[in-house]
Parts: structure tokens; sequence; C-alpha cells
């Protein structure tokens, strides 16, 4: 869970750089991009600390990359839960056998590609994220580490979201 939330761009591009790369830090899992999009403050809009954050991420080098997705806890070691995976997965009554074939085909997957299974997960059940993570193991390295960085944007973007909240913010925010 985000410590910032909803605070509203004004309140956001008014924070102290400090803060500012704290609260994007949770966002993103990276110093780097968290102090690189709190020096290019202030922003405009919300759409144009989006549109950098995607800019930054995609022109991390693969290190950089590989630091990130360390802070990502792996699909399905939490028994029934894939939110050790990401913050939304959720899984409500999925068997063990489902959770078992999950584990086994992450720990296949992290073993073919040198890291854990990303996706952002919108609600998705085990089998779904099961399904996701067989499909993408028939990537190749290159094509896969792509489909990694346009997941950690699209996680990166629902974070920076929930960070930020409604235009305006909510009024709890000084």
């Amino acid at each position: 869970m985000l410590m910032h939330q909803g605070m509203g761009l004004d309140a956001f591009n008014a924070l102290s750089e400090s803060r500012a790369v704290h609260a994007l830090y949770e966002c993103c899992n990276s110093v780097i991009l968290a102090h690189a999009l709190a020096d290019n403050r202030p922003y405009a809009s919300h759409d144009a600390l989006f549109r950098r954050a995607d800019s930054l991420l995609f022109s991390l080098s693969e290190t950089a990359v590989d630091q990130i997705l360390v802070a990502y806890p792996h699909v399905g070691r939490r028994p029934r839960s894939l939110k050790s995976h990401a913050e939304q997965c959720s899984v409500w009554d999925e068997d063990e056998a489902v959770m078992a074939t999950l584990r086994t085909t992450a720990q296949d997957y992290e073993d073919k590609f040198g890291f854990g299974f990303i996706m952002c997960c919108g609600g998705q059940t085990a089998r779904e994220v099961l399904c996701a993570v067989t499909d993408r193991l028939h990537n190749d390295t290159e094509t896969e580490r792509k489909v990694v960085r346009n997941e950690l944007a699209r996680i990166n973007r629902t974070r920076l979201e929930r960070m930020l909240g409604p235009e305006g913010g909510y009024q709890n925010w000084y």
C-alpha cells in the first residue's frame, strides 16, 4: 500500500525534493527514476508526469531494470494470494492445484529469463495469471524484456494515479 495517496498534482509539485523522491520511489521502486522525476517538477498535468515516467523507464539500462525487478515479490509465493506479485492481483477461491501449478510455472519463468514474472494485475484470478505466465514462457528473452518494461510502465502508471488521485487531489492534503 502506498503512503502517499490522493495528494493532487499541486501538492506533489510543492513537496520537498526528499519527500517527492520518497513518494515516487513508492510508485516505481527505483531511486534513479524517483530522483529524475522529482528533478523534473513542476509537472503541468498528470499526463505530463506519466509521459515522463514512461520515457525515463524506457531509457534505463537493462541492469537498472533488473534492480527494479528485485523489488517485486515473486508471484504465487504466498498461499492463496497473488498480492505478493502486485497489490491489485487477488485470488478468491482458487484451489491448491492451480496455485501449485502457478508456483511451478513462475519458477520455470524465472529459470528461463533470470527474473521473476511481472504483470500489472487488475483482479485476475490465479488461473488467469497462470495463463499469462504460460503464454509469456513462449517469448524469447528480448521480447520478454520488452513486455516486462511495458508491464512496469503500467504498474508505475497505476501507482502514480493512486498517488496523485483525482485532478486537484483530495482536500486532506495540505
